[in-house]
């Protein structure tokens, strides 16, 4: 079946949306833009150039636009404070949603989106792209294979230079908490997606640094504890002076029973553990290289052609809303364990913002 949608918002990530994850999914006949969306009349070109899309499709105003074009789904590529009110418009036209991460930009209006979905019986999932990615899906699946026993830890690094004024558009400079809620969700998301189990207790550390030029904080420490006994380490920093570990080339490692993986720079290699000798020492780059997966599409096109396989009637999306509520709680977790100096049990943080509704 093909599904109508209606694209919200065109700017910087919409353009992305636009130009390659809606149209293998279009040319597979999945969906059909109806329309799009966004306050700011110049992106709108960006709609009619890369879909097809008329001038009367294109709009400023969202509540037009869903009331003119009936759709069956509605995408969410705006800022994440304009999440809940955009969902709000979406289930007044009783619409399916997929919307760009995260939830929304607290904990408490992503657990009331929750919450509204739920009561809509409409479907919403989210798209953690990163999670979705060529090199991270090969690595998640090698970790899966079984070959290196029990998980004891992982290990990412995310370094970029951002730091200057607009480097990473200029909302992220000026908002608070900006590698938590517009960065790091997609590396905490991972890392709990490898470990296999919910975060139990999170400590960390943010801040800025003198040069980074953010309202709020642009760097991360932070230590996962995960209830199946395992635990991560994680390094975020959007202010370091060059990006040795930037987006889309992190570095994962995971140090198993029976060996170690490593993901640098999109490469992937495996140290296996010989008990024959009595110490290993090895080097970035000496391990046995796994050759990454192929499939068709990845990242946003694929995680689009899962949602309309869930429309179909399919199992719901790994990121379905309900389960990507554990992925907001970490990086709200982040920051209230900076801010207090202490320890966060992660499902209780989660459980007391449900509570509140």
């Amino acid at each position: 079946m093909t599904y109508r949608m209606i694209q919200i918002g065109l700017g910087e990530m919409g353009r992305n949306w636009c130009e390659v994850a809606l149209p293998p999914n279009i040319e597979d006949g999945l969906i059909e833009v109806v329309a799009a969306v966004d306050i700011n009349p110049a992106t709108l070109p960006v709609a009619q150039e890369s879909l097809g899309l008329h001038a009367c499709q294109c709009y400023t105003d969202l509540n037009q636009a869903l009331a003119e074009n009936k759709a069956d789904f509605c995408t969410i590529v705006v800022t994440p404070a304009q999440h809940e009110e955009v969902v709000d418009a979406a289930l007044s036209h009783d619409l399916h949603i997929l919307s760009e991460k995260p939830i929304a930009d607290t904990l408490a209006a992503s657990a009331r989106i929750a919450d509204k979905v739920k009561r809509a019986g409409v479907k919403m999932g989210v798209t953690m792209s990163h999670r979705f990615d060529q090199d991270k899906t090969s690595f998640r699946e090698e970790l899966r294979s079984g070959r290196y026993g029990t998980l004891d830890y992982l290990v990412c690094h995310l370094s970029s230079d951002l730091r200057k004024q607009g480097s990473w558009g200029l909302f992220r400079h000026e908002i608070a908490d900006p590698l938590m809620v517009e960065g790091a969700v997609h590396q905490l998301d991972i890392l709990a997606d490898l470990a296999g189990a919910l975060c139990d207790t999170l400590y960390a550390q943010t801040w800025n640094p003198p040069w980074g030029e953010y309202a709020g904080d642009s760097q991360a420490l932070v230590t996962m504890v995960f209830e199946n006994g395992s635990r991560a380490f994680f390094e975020g920093a959007a202010s370091n002076a060059v990006g040795l570990h930037d987006w889309h080339g992190e570095t994962f490692r995971a140090e198993c029973e029976l060996g170690t993986l490593l993901l640098k720079g999109r490469r992937l290699e495996r140290f296996p553990y010989d008990p024959t000798k009595q110490r290993i020492s090895r080097s970035e780059g000496e391990g046995e290289e796994i050759p990454l997966l192929q499939r068709p599409k990845w990242m946003n096109a694929w995680l689009i052609e899962q949602f309309a396989h869930w429309l179909d009637g399919g199992a719901p999306m790994e990121t379905n809303i309900e389960d990507n509520l554990q992925s907001v709680a970490l990086i709200f977790a982040v920051i209230e364990s900076s801010r207090t100096g202490q320890p966060v049990k992660v499902q209780e943080l989660l459980n007391h913002a449900r509570e509140d509704l």
